[in-house]
């Protein structure tokens, strides 16, 4: 599959290495020769240095037979025209970044005017993720699947958890809730557990399940399930409109600390059920007099991971239930892990997911399973792929416990018309399934790659 990507900026390059590493054919194309050097030492790729909107370029670049060109420059505008030249020149699908909400909201005509086969918006896949988040506090991570009527959580057992020391198999016996242990991260390793597998305190689990069963599971667990009612964000950029919008009308309380006057009198504008301050949300006198103590959550939504990192250690100080901060650098992110900050979100990490589940459905589209979501957890160390089985074959109608799966691979659960199923060896897979599987091998293109 010959991928182009135009744009080597934060969402372009963590693209290019992903789809590299899974063996895609890619050529990069971006103003700057520095960046593309340093691509080009670090990935087994093709650079051409020059403007996305240029038809030599773009020819340069063998557009004219590309399966898929991305367009992730630094404008909406620039990315968009790049699909159309693209698509004209002949190339079989273009994806366009576009951030800007008033392009946005008229997404529909564009796509269809522009011939876009996709349309991403980092700031608002970043939001969607950080409501997720505010709606679940007690999870430092929620990924849905099946249309959201399955959760994917993550959350770490503390010192003081009643599950410490109970293998895997004996909590699904005395809870009795269907749910499903999927990863397990302690210390640096990685774990696909099984039934013996022995939960100990400070392990990082992936949880599956439908929503209610999680609710009873952390109830049981005697975890506090206090909704977030007061938010304050810092930060007033697009990923804050998008999130406060989501917040707004779950009922939710919001407050809004933002540097610029300009954009404040813009948020007061889009956003006039929210309280809008225009201040410096260094400023910890003004953090307090806002607020801060009061509130259930504090999210960091500044241009800055640094700025982001000391936000949310100082509403930790403070007691604030529940923190999220946008830290956009990998390295970054790894760690902050550590310091109690207990969710972290990128922007481009979650575009990054939208579009790989994308490529990866175009090039199994004519198999048996398709791909209909991804998300990389752990630092991409752990995949949960949700496949939809469009026909029988060797994986229908067979029970689990026959199926010859390969080590570290687990159906997680599988939706069956309106049902939940977190299987059993019994259980068995059907004509218009919704399957998750999660793994700590490298990406399954097919279904299929799960036998052994």
């Amino acid at each position: 599959m010959k991928i182009v990507i135009i744009g080597d900026g934060k969402v372009g390059h963590k693209l290019t290495s992903q789809l590299s590493e899974e063996g895609y054919d890619i050529i990069l194309i971006d103003q700057n020769e520095g960046k593309l050097q340093e691509a080009l030492n670090q990935l087994d790729i093709y650079c051409i240095t020059g403007n996305g909107v240029d038809i030599e370029v773009q020819k340069q670049a063998d557009v004219p037979h590309a399966d898929l060109v991305i367009a992730c420059a630094s404008t909406d505008e620039l990315n968009m025209l790049s699909c159309l030249i693209a698509k004209r020149l002949g190339a079989k699908h273009t994806i366009a970044r576009v951030r800007n909400p008033l392009y946005y909201r008229q997404i529909g005509i564009l796509k269809e005017d522009l011939h876009l086969s996709m349309a991403v918006n980092p700031e608002l896949a970043a939001a969607n993720e950080v409501a997720r988040i505010l709606l679940f506090p007690a999870t430092s991570k929620v990924e849905t699947f099946m249309k959201g009527r399955v959760e994917l959580v993550e959350f770490k057992l503390k010192e003081d958890s009643r599950i410490i020391g109970m293998s895997l198999a004996e909590l699904y016996r005395k809870y009795q809730i269907k749910i499903l242990v999927c990863a397990v991260k302690r210390g640096e390793d990685v774990y696909i557990p099984d039934g013996d597998f022995v939960l100990e305190a400070g392990d990082k689990m992936h949880i599956a399940a439908g929503h209610q069963d999680l609710e009873s599971f952390f109830k049981s667990l005697g975890k506090k399930s206090e909704k977030v009612r007061k938010v304050l964000i810092c930060g007033g950029g697009h990923m804050c409109y998008y999130l406060t919008t989501q917040l707004l009308q779950a009922g939710r309380q919001v407050k809004i600390i933002e540097k610029k006057p300009e954009r404040c009198e813009e948020l007061c504008e889009l956003l006039p059920k929210a309280t809008v301050i225009c201040g410096d949300a260094t400023d910890q006198e003004l953090l307090i007099e806002e607020g801060l103590d009061e509130c259930n959550a504090f999210v960091a939504l500044t241009g800055m991971d640094e700025e982001n990192i000391i936000l949310g250690l100082f509403a930790q100080s403070r007691g604030v239930p529940k923190i999220v901060a946008k830290v956009n650098e990998d390295s970054r992110a790894q760690m902050v892990e550590n310091m109690g900050i207990d969710s972290i979100i990128s922007a481009k990490s979650a575009t990054a997911d939208e579009i790989m589940s994308y490529v990866i459905a175009r090039n199994n589209s004519y198999a048996s399973a398709n791909v209909e979501t991804m998300y990389q957890l752990l630092g991409g160390r752990v995949k949960a792929l949700e496949f939809i089985i469009k026909k029988e074959c060797e994986i229908t109608n067979v029970p689990l416990k026959d199926l010859p799966t390969k080590r570290n691979y687990l159906i997680a659960c599988i939706g069956r018309k309106r049902r939940v199923i977190i299987p059993n060896g019994n259980d068995h897979l059907e004509v218009g399934d919704s399957v998750v599987v999660v793994t700590t091998n490298q990406m399954i293109n097919k279904f299929s790659d799960i036998l052994a």
